[in-house]
């Protein structure tokens, strides 16, 4: 219960899939946590959920005006904080062909852009030893996925410089990159239920360990960076099942 007591955080994206499971872990261990989502249903189901030790704020990570709400909202419940974690993504399912300019802006808005500039709001509420994290995503030759895999790259290159950056203040930066999760939309926002059912069997079989990850699998990996691996900057953990590593597996 007391794994993470005293400890303070930030979750980006946190109010439903693999962000909801890193609060929930948290806050089991007696941490306190500032989660966001942009959907209001998403955010006030995570409000009626959580138990104490949660502040629940929907944000929109692709607005300015949001993002300082963001900052002064953790300055005023928080203070200094020990882990921020951009896990806030969207994904529009197209090939490259007829990705239109309004569906990359809007996947670069939030994946990239809304990633850097919350970060820079709240580096300065993040303590000395602190930890910083991104999500990203692994397999990043998924048919129909180029802006996505485009804007997540950007983050692991935010990752390498801003680990140097904050050197001096022993605050460790580093990136954690799902490969097929079972999540609610499996982070495609225009897809089917009967398409996400195929996108998982499909994932299941191009995983070398022959199924798709958990939520709480992703949520084990992303606490051990936060808290555990305290010589461990700049790196990116895939948790994929194998699938970035190009595993070829034996008969099963």
């Amino acid at each position: 219960m007391d794994r993470y007591g005293g400890r303070k955080a930030v979750i980006v994206g946190g109010t439903h899939g693999v962000g909801l499971a890193i609060v929930k872990a948290l806050l089991d261990g007696g941490a306190e946590v500032v989660l966001t989502g942009n959907n209001e249903h998403n955010a006030d189901a995570a409000r009626r959920g959580l138990g104490r030790g949660a502040h629940v704020l929907r944000s929109d990570a692709t607005d300015p005006a949001d993002i300082e709400a963001l900052g002064t909202f953790v300055e005023e419940e928080l203070g200094q904080v020990d882990y921020v974690h951009v896990n806030a993504g969207f994904s529009e399912l197209a090939p490259f062909g007829t990705v239109t300019e309004a569906g990359y802006d809007r996947t670069f808005a939030v994946n990239t852009k809304g990633a850097f500039f919350t970060v820079q709001r709240l580096l300065p509420l993040i303590a000395v030893g602190g930890s910083v994290l991104f999500t990203a995503a692994a397999g990043a030759g998924v048919p129909g996925l180029a802006a996505f895999a485009g804007a997540k790259a950007a983050l692991r290159a935010f990752a390498q410089v801003l680990a140097v950056e904050l050197l001096p203040r022993q605050v460790r930066v580093n990136v954690v990159s799902p490969g097929f999760i079972a999540t609610p939309t499996l982070g495609e926002g225009n897809a089917s239920p009967e398409y996400r059912e195929r996108f998982e069997a499909h994932g299941a079989a191009l995983t070398p360990l022959g199924r798709v990850g958990t939520a709480e699998e992703v949520a084990r990996a992303a606490l051990f960076l936060a808290f555990d691996a305290t010589f461990t900057t700049a790196v990116e953990v895939p948790v994929d099942g194998g699938l970035a590593q190009r595993l070829i597996p034996v008969d099963r």
